[in-house]
C-alpha cells in the first residue's frame, strides 16, 4: 500500500477464547535492589530506578524452574479450548509465539503439541519476531481460516525470564561492570514471565466470537541493533528503542486513520506492556486517553510476546459486545502491527 502500511482485511475469522496464567513467584523491584546490593553501592546506583522509570513494580517467576513455562502454557491452552468450546482433533494449527526458548531446534511448539495430546494432523511451528510474535500469529492463523485451509488455530506463548534476570544481576554485580552496563542490560530487569493461549475459528460458525477486522503492519529494521538478547543476556539502546519505538507506532497509526479505519474512536487500546514512558507517551501522541488503555506491566512486567494477549484476556470481562479493541504488539527490529478486534 502506497501508506506504507501492510493492510490486511480479515474476512470470517473471529476470536474464540483467550486466556493468561500468572506464574506463581512474586519477585518485587525492591528485590531486584537487593540482589543488585554489590552494583548499587560500587556504582552509586539509586534504589527504586525500575519503579521509577519503568513503573515496574514486581513480575513473575515460574515456581518449577525447569518445567513451569511449560505447564503454564499448557493449562492457558486447555482453558481456551475449554471456553471456545472445541475438541483437541479440531484443531489445524499451532503456532507457539514466545520469545523463550531453551534450545534452537526443535521447535518449542512441538513439545506443546504433544503435551496437549493434539492429532497429528494438527500442523505445528514457531513464529519468533521478538514481543510482536503473538499478533503476528494471530494474523497468519487469520488468513488460513479465511482460505478455508484450517478450521481451528490454537496460539500458545510462554516467557520464562529467570535465567536471563539472574544472568543480568551476575554480570552487574561483578567488580568490572558500569555504568554503562547497567544502562544497556536495565531493560532486562523490567521483563517478566507468564503463558497466554488463544483460539480462532470461522465467524460465520461462530457468531458469539470476537471478529478479526483488519491488521495494519509496519516495519523500521534500521534499527534492528537497537536490542539485541540471546537466553543469557539482552541488551538494550532504552532511549533509542522507545523513541523510533513510538515512531514507528505513530506512522502506522496516523497511516490507517488516513486510510478510513478511524482508530481514534476505539473503544480499548491493548499496547504491549513496556513501561509508563512509553504508556503514557503512545496516549499524549494519539489522543487516546490513559483510561482506554488498560496497564498490567507495573505487576507483571513486560511479558514480551505474551503481554498484550495476557492483557486481552486480563480484562476481557469489562468489555462490552460490540466494542472495538485495537492489539498493538511492537517487536525489537523495529516492527509493529495494529489488530483491530470487534468485540
Amino acid at each position: 500500500m502506497g501508506n506504507g502500511n501492510t493492510g490486511i482485511v480479515h474476512s470470517n475469522t473471529s476470536l474464540l477464547a483467550v486466556e493468561g496464567i500468572l506464574p506463581q513467584v512474586t519477585v518485587t523491584s525492591d528485590e531486584i535492589d537487593e540482589m543488585l546490593a554489590p552494583a548499587r553501592k560500587r556504582l552509586r546506583l539509586p534504589k527504586g530506578v525500575l519503579q521509577r522509570v519503568a513503573g515496574v513494580y514486581e513480575r513473575k517467576w515460574w515456581r518449577d524452574r525447569e518445567n513451569g513455562w511449560k505447564q503454564g502454557v499448557v493449562l492457558a491452552a486447555e482453558r481456551a479450548m475449554a471456553k471456545a468450546g472445541i475438541m483437541r482433533d479440531q484443531v489445524g494449527l499451532l503456532i507457539n509465539a514466545s520469545v523463550s526458548r531453551k534450545h534452537l531446534e526443535p521447535a518449542v511448539s512441538t513439545g506443546i503439541h504433544h503435551s496437549l495430546g493434539l492429532p497429528p494432523a494438527c500442523m505445528n511451528f514457531d513464529i519468533t519476531n521478538a514481543c510482536l510474535g503473538f499478533v503476528n500469529a494471530m494474523t497468519m492463523a487469520a488468513g488460513m481460516i479465511d482460505s478455508g485451509q484450517i478450521k481451528y488455530a490454537l496460539i500458545v506463548g510462554a516467557e520464562d525470564v529467570e535465567q536471563v534476570q539472574r544472568g543480568t544481576i551476575e554480570r552487574l554485580n561483578a567488580k568490572g561492570s558500569t555504568r554503562a552496563d547497567f544502562n544497556n542490560q536495565f531493560a532486562s530487569l523490567t521483563l517478566g514471565s507468564g503463558a497466554a493461549a488463544a483460539v480462532l475459528g470461522p465467524a460465520d460458525v461462530h457468531p458469539e466470537g470476537h471478529r478479526l477486522k483488519v491488521t495494519q503492519a509496519r516495519s523500521g529494521t534500521e534499527h534492528h541493533e537497537l536490542c539485541v538478547a540471546n537466553m543469557d543476556d539482552m541488551r538494550t539502546d532504552s532511549n533509542g528503542l522507545l523513541e523510533n519505538g513510538i515512531n514507528l507506532i505513530v506512522d502506522t497509526w496516523k497511516a490507517a486513520n488516513e486510510s478510513g479505519l478511524d482508530f481514534r474512536s476505539i473503544d480499548y487500546v491493548i499496547p504491549h506492556q513496556v513501561s509508563m514512558v512509553y504508556t503514557r507517551n503512545f496516549s499524549k501522541i494519539t489522543g487516546v486517553g490513559m483510561e482506554r488503555i488498560p496497564v498490567t506491566f507495573p505487576d507483571w512486567g513486560n511479558i514480551a510476546a505474551e503481554a498484550v494477549p495476557m492483557t486481552l484476556a486480563h480484562i476481557q470481562d469489562d468489555i462490552e459486545r460490540g466494542q472495538r479493541v485495537l492489539l498493538m504488539g511492537v517487536g525489537s527490529g523495529l516492527n509493529t502491527a495494529m489488530m483491530e478486534v470487534q468485540w
